[in-house]
């Protein structure tokens, strides 16, 4: 599987550097000592607690493996915005225009994203069109080489959301 370089904040690679420590120091000795003990059941041709035991400590050894390689290949970004300029971690409230309605979009890394919760990455067509803009700039927003729309910066909410999940894949 290729790895796509992901962008991550110094808050992305502690939660990542956690997650590997409990999977390897918590998760891994139990999915050791379950495999151990389906193995004890005898014959393995016909032993299903045997083949989901090793099923769950190969899932769990492929994340580790995941995470690492992801934290070997990153670029670390910060935000750089302006007090006023919408920037990583920010929410912002956006008019659209042609749909005559409000939204809330928050701007994170891509490990964070998540369109069902309108969290949106830095580096998705939204993220960068919207980046470094402040309250009241119009924006478009390009959905395709020969179509965007226009939204309006309403407000923008400075934060940081530290119990973002790291997304699984």
């Amino acid at each position: 599987m290729s790895l796509m370089k992901q962008q991550l904040t110094e808050e992305d690679i502690k939660k990542i550097e956690a997650e590997i420590e409990d999977r390897k120091l918590n998760k891994r000795p139990v999915l050791i000592e379950n495999l151990k003990e389906a193995r004890s059941h005898g014959d393995l041709s016909e032993n299903f607690e045997y083949y989901a035991a090793k099923r769950e400590k190969n899932q769990n050894e492929s994340r580790i493996r995941y995470l690492e390689r992801m934290l070997r290949t990153a670029d670390v970004v910060e935000d750089s915005a302006a007090d006023d300029e919408v920037g990583l971690n920010d929410s912002v409230v956006l008019y659209i225009i042609e749909d005559d309605e409000e939204e809330t979009y928050k701007l994170t890394t891509s490990i964070r994203a998540d369109s069902l919760k309108n969290r949106v990455s830095i580096e998705s067509p939204m993220g960068k069109a919207l980046l470094y803009h402040k309250e009241g700039d119009l924006v478009d927003i390009p959905v395709s080489p020969t179509y965007s729309y226009q939204v309006e910066i309403r407000r923008i909410i400075k934060s940081s959301d530290e119990n973002d999940d790291i997304k699984s894949y």
